[in-house]
């Protein structure tokens, strides 16, 4: 096949969007999409190749095999062997647990596979410190690789032509099975080859079509493809379902380049810059290099990395790239003797590698993360105290769920005094769950029950798509509820959710509709549900002559505070539990109050329109507040037991204001 330098060129342009939007630059908000432009070179290449081979009666499936693990081990490799000492020395045990996991995944090529099944999902917080996160990619690509060459050849028999369109045919299925996915199975849709292969198809259509007529150069088409390509680099963002329809522009955008842009055009004198050319001869390396170096970079610090770091190690990334290229790629690629001439050599020591690494990650995983390497201290020490802290409350834990339909939303009883004054429900998701220790010292005056479960706003008229449960039983519960509020004999609701998920859904799931809608909702339908539901919702528990509390959603946090705190244990960082080096830490990682703004601004100002008669909105924001952030935690301990859920401290630090602000709202009530 003959070589193409704005090949290496385009992919310089995949490479580098990908390594700054993991760096965390927000200009390159959309730069994820450089894997699916590697994706269709690699179809475009791979099929161009087969297609050759097949033709001219060279093909072999063995050499195949030996060309991609030449190409893909050695570098990948060395990669996860200089990962090892930062892992053993930098990561708390649950970390070293799913690193060990990785690697084993890694070996098998399954990495996809593994992080489906982790919560959170690929734009989660939580992924920005799995060091080898990146390679869910090259397991898709040598899944692709498992079935293209075996079902190339065996079609073969068909006709050329034949196997054209079962190649179409079978990347729109792929397509098409997008648009399901990122509705209602978007963790899947995006790690799962079945959702991702029609990428790869798409360069394998281009390989087709390339390799039967003379090169089509065309200086509009490829600069529209070098457009797309952009355009999604810079518009997409975390919150652009993908891969779905939209997948068309930066996947459509590489075939019209990898088409079109042949010698002569505008983009290939572009892609064919040297400097280009030599990032796209040593992309394959730099992929491999920047996740890990910005991941033990975020686990080493106790707050993100600034700017400046992140930029240094992206460039590092290149440095290792070239190196690893130099003395690591190309002596196993070289000709005509490369390092391991006999093929079955290199499959050998292949194995012997995969041996190891995966012996090494089964260890790491079994251990549970060698959780010796942690500093143990003495029980009831103020280390171990501060890393307590930051667990979930379990206040209702003596609730008796069998009651309710499904085991979901049974009335509960959490603070019961001898002579209440006012009987309080708080109903709502998980989060009313996790403010229920704050309500401690109301308590003492007024019988406070609860009833909610996770993922289920308290709204009437709406449908939760993508959340915990079925369609149905969330809008069961909120009727439930408001039948609980009459027939209790409720002086006040306390209305308690996660506000601000329901209107933009988290990564595409828990997205609201009106009740009855037909499809799955866009974010304009969840925002629309929010604002139509919220008043409804407020005037039919007025009507029961209820009183109606709406409790803002508490600041989100970007990181997990426990792993922090659990991190300054790891790395013997005593001073960092010190009260003046531990609220520093905490501040510099904590969410701002611009940040805040942007993620609850449109829920909370629904809620602020809902303040009259026998309604108050209670915002606690206040409260976090620290020089322009919303602070995790102070010296005493964490307040959030993940991003946005209280803790047992976070509890215990709102239980005055939350006093204070019922005691002023039970004032104005008649006393029972």
């Amino acid at each position: 096949m003959k070589y193409r330098s704005e090949i290496d060129g385009l992919r310089a342009v995949a490479v580098v969007p990908v390594i700054l939007f993991h760096a965390g630059f927000a200009a390159f908000s959309g730069g994820y999409v450089g894997v699916d432009v590697f994706f269709v070179i690699s179809g475009y290449l791979i099929t161009s190749i087969l297609l050759t081979e097949i033709e001219d009666g060279s093909f072999s499936i063995a050499r195949f095999y030996e060309r991609r693990a030449r190409r893909i081990l050695p570098a990948l490799s060395v990669v996860m062997l200089a990962c090892l000492p930062f892992a053993w020395l930098w990561m708390i045990p649950e970390q070293l647990k799913q690193f060990g996991q990785s690697v084993t995944a890694v070996v098998f090529f399954v990495s996809n596979f593994l992080f489906w099944q982790e919560s959170g999902g690929y734009f989660a917080p939580a992924a920005e410190m799995k060091p080898l996160l990146h390679t869910w990619s090259l397991a898709v690509e040598e899944q692709f690789y498992l079935f293209a060459p075996l079902s190339l050849a065996l079609l073969w028999r068909f006709g050329r032509r034949r196997l054209f369109w079962i190649v179409v045919a079978t990347a729109l299925v792929s397509l098409l099975a997008t648009e399901w996915g990122w509705r209602y199975a978007p963790r899947a849709n995006f790690y799962l080859p079945q959702f991702r292969i029609w990428e790869l198809l798409a360069g394998s259509i281009c390989g087709f079509l390339a390799t039967r007529r003379p090169p089509q150069a065309n200086n509009w088409l490829s600069a529209l493809g070098l457009g797309l390509i952009a355009f999604a680099i810079f518009a997409f963002d975390e919150t652009t379902p993908f891969p779905s329809l939209y997948a068309l522009v930066p996947v459509g955008g590489a075939a019209l380049v990898v088409l079109f842009a042949h010698k002569g055009t505008w983009v290939a004198r572009l892609l064919s810059a040297r400097l280009l050319v030599g990032i796209g001869l040593i992309s394959y390396s730099a992929y491999l290099w920047h996740q890990p170096l910005f991941a033990f970079a975020r686990i080493r610090a106790l707050a993100e990395p600034a700017p400046e770091l992140m930029m240094g190690l992206a460039a590092l990334s290149l440095v290792l790239a070239y190196l690893s290229w130099r003395f690591v790629e190309q002596p196993f690629r070289r000709r005509p003797v490369p390092l391991l001439p006999d093929q079955r050599l290199v499959f050998r020591v292949s194995l012997l590698v995969g041996v190891l690494f995966a012996g090494i990650g089964t260890f790491a995983n079994v251990s549970k993360g060698i959780p010796s390497r942690l500093a143990s201290f003495e029980t009831g020490s103020r280390e171990e105290r501060l890393i307590a802290s930051a667990n979930r409350p379990s206040v209702d834990a003596g609730c008796d769920r069998s009651r309710a339909p499904g085991g979901v939303g049974a009335l509960c009883p959490i603070y019961q005094p001898a002579h209440p004054r006012h009987r309080i429900l708080i109903l709502g998701d998980s989060h009313s769950q996790a403010t229920l220790p704050a309500f401690a010292g109301v308590g003492q005056s007024s019988a406070v029950y609860w009833m909610g479960a996770a993922s289920c706003p308290p709204l009437l008229g709406v449908s939760v798509h993508g959340g915990l449960f079925e369609l149905g039983v969330c809008e069961d519960l909120a009727r439930r509820q408001l039948q609980a509020a009459a027939e209790g004999r409720f002086d006040i609701v306390v209305l308690v959710a996660r506000w601000s998920m329901y209107p933009v859904g988290l990564r595409n799931k828990a997205l609201i509709s009106r009740e009855g809608a037909s499809g799955y909702p866009s974010q304009a339908d969840a925002h629309e549900a929010l604002a139509a539901a919220l008043p409804e919702t407020v005037r039919r528990y007025l009507e029961q002559g209820v009183a109606v509390v709406l409790l803002d959603q508490i600041p989100e946090q970007k990181v997990l505070p426990q792993k922090i705190l659990q991190q300054a244990a790891l790395l013997g960082l005593r001073g960092g539990f010190d009260g003046e080096a531990l609220e520093q830490a905490i501040w510099e990682s904590s969410t701002t109050l611009e940040a805040d703004v942007a993620r609850q601004g449109f829920a909370s100002g629904e809620l602020e329109k809902l303040k009259g008669e026998k309604v108050w909105v209670l915002s606690l924001d206040a409260q976090f507040e620290r020089q322009g952030r919303y602070v995790w935690g102070d010296r005493e301990g964490a307040f959030y037991s993940d991003q946005d859920h209280l803790s047992v401290h976070g509890g215990a630090f709102l239980k005055d204001s939350v006093t204070a602000a019922f005691a002023d709202i039970t004032r104005a009530l008649p006393a029972r």
